[in-house]
């Protein structure tokens, strides 16, 4: 992941341990206000959030404490982390763009491919004006770079 990725994750981190922390301790303490536990189903409610939100809080920690940081490539002729891609589909002729980034900030509705992936892994390392193929359900597809940007 990226050093940017990295902070985002810490700073929600925070943000879970302390303020969302605290909204559910305090609908848990209102739910058993109400009294009875067995029927209270605002209880049930908070308990169950709570516990999402401690796996929530246990899988951020673990992406911390296990990530690591790709560096955003100086190279500015070659596809690498951080570049923005212009490519043409030698197919149908249409032109998309894509930033390259690491498998935790992917979101591929929003141009950004992993490097992990299938077409990201098709673009790296490679220059303007070279042709890739990548292997798709649909079969093999080739596209031509015809930008590259560092962001």
């Amino acid at each position: 992941m990226s050093a940017e990725r990295l902070e985002e994750l810490k700073e929600e981190l925070v943000y879970l341990q302390t303020v969302r922390e605290q909204e559910v301790a305090d609908q848990i303490r209102e739910a058993r206000s109400f009294g009875d536990l067995s029927e209270n189903s605002e209880y049930d409610e908070a308990k169950t959030e709570q516990g999402k939100l401690y796996s929530k809080i246990a899988e951020i920690k673990d992406l911390i404490e296990h990530a690591e940081i790709m560096e955003k490539s100086d190279e500015v002729d070659k596809v690498g982390i951080g570049s923005k891609v212009t490519v043409k589909d030698l197919e149908t002729g249409g032109k998309e763009i894509y930033q390259i980034v690491g498998s935790q900030e992917a979101n591929p509705m929003e141009g950004r491919i992993s490097d992990d992936s299938p077409f990201g892994k098709g673009l790296f390392g490679h220059t303007v004006g070279e042709t890739v193929s990548v292997e798709a359900p649909a079969g093999i597809q080739k596209f031509k770079i015809e930008k590259i940007e560092k962001v």
